[in-house]
């Protein structure tokens, strides 16, 4: 009886070294990541953005489907393609770039349907504040890149966020809306 609960014991930790193993590291593709925003503009047009400098890692376990996940982004690079209204949008009134230069997305809770991820949940830091994000995949997919000869994996995630709970208030009370549409591109290569 002893023998067989060492030997049980024995396989548990093997078990759980394999799956560690499994877990691979992704780094973040700059040329292929972004984020971008929507936001109505007294509902006769759409305000967009996006944040052309970013960093970040990728840890994903596809058999224990686990991950984790980690994108910087620099406040400072916005391009919403109207200079004017990108050292608006750096301004105190919305991202506080000045004294916020940067924003986070952490996120350690993968949703998965097979082998593709259907959500990452996690907080986004914003503006010194950190609340609840849930980004919700329209497409994901892994696949081995022919240029880079390395495995690839990534989507497009969106999610709809209220912009108050960050302290982003400009505007609302001239009818801007506290909703803020955000689309992530992302796409991470295999150290």
């Amino acid at each position: 009886m002893r023998i067989s609960m060492i030997a049980l014991a024995a396989a548990a930790a093997l078990s759980a070294g394999l799956a560690q193993a499994e877990t691979a590291t992704y780094g973040i593709d700059p040329t292929h990541t972004f984020a971008t925003f929507e936001i109505s503009h007294f509902g006769a047009a759409v305000n967009r953005g996006r944040f052309d400098k970013k960093e970040g890692s990728v840890q994903l376990d596809k058999a224990a489907k686990t991950g984790k996940v980690e994108i910087t982004f620099d406040a400072t690079s916005i391009n919403s393609g109207t200079a004017a209204f990108d050292k608006h949008l750096q301004s105190a009134d919305l991202f506080n770039a000045p004294q916020f230069p940067t924003f986070k997305f952490v996120g350690d809770k993968f949703t998965f349907d097979g082998d593709k991820v259907t959500s990452v949940a996690g907080n986004l830091t914003l503006l010194g504040k950190t609340a609840p994000l849930t980004l919700t995949a329209k497409q994901f997919n892994c696949y081995q890149s022919p240029m880079l000869k390395r495995e690839v994996c990534g989507g497009d995630f969106e999610a709809t966020i209220d912009r108050t709970q960050w302290g982003m208030n400009y505007g609302i009370d001239w009818g801007f809306p506290k909703n803020v549409h955000l689309v992530v591109q992302v796409e991470a290569v295999k150290q």
